[in-house]
């Protein structure tokens, strides 16, 4: 299967493949981001972004991996902290 393609205007511009457009949910007026990754350019709609670009924005640094164990025990604490009755 092919690619989608499009093709660049001497004005600069482009069209975007129809496909594309229905994947996105992008319509006349929708904004696109591009970013330079590299080797590569990354286009998305504006305001959509992976869990990972979330993540990253937020913590500095990845979180030291835990055993399920651990996991179920902070949510224990976590909710019986919130839910307390003083």
């Amino acid at each position: 299967m092919a690619l989608p393609q499009s093709k660049v205007t001497a004005q600069g511009q482009i069209s975007v493949p129809a496909e594309i457009r229905r994947k996105l949910g992008i319509g006349p007026g929708a904004i696109l981001e591009w970013e330079d990754d590299g080797e590569r350019v990354i286009v998305r709609r504006a305001g959509r972004h992976t869990f990972e670009d979330i993540h990253r924005a937020v913590f500095s640094r990845k979180p030291k991996p835990r055993k399920l164990d651990e996991l179920k025990q902070a949510i224990g604490r976590h909710l019986r902290a919130k839910h307390a009755r003083d």
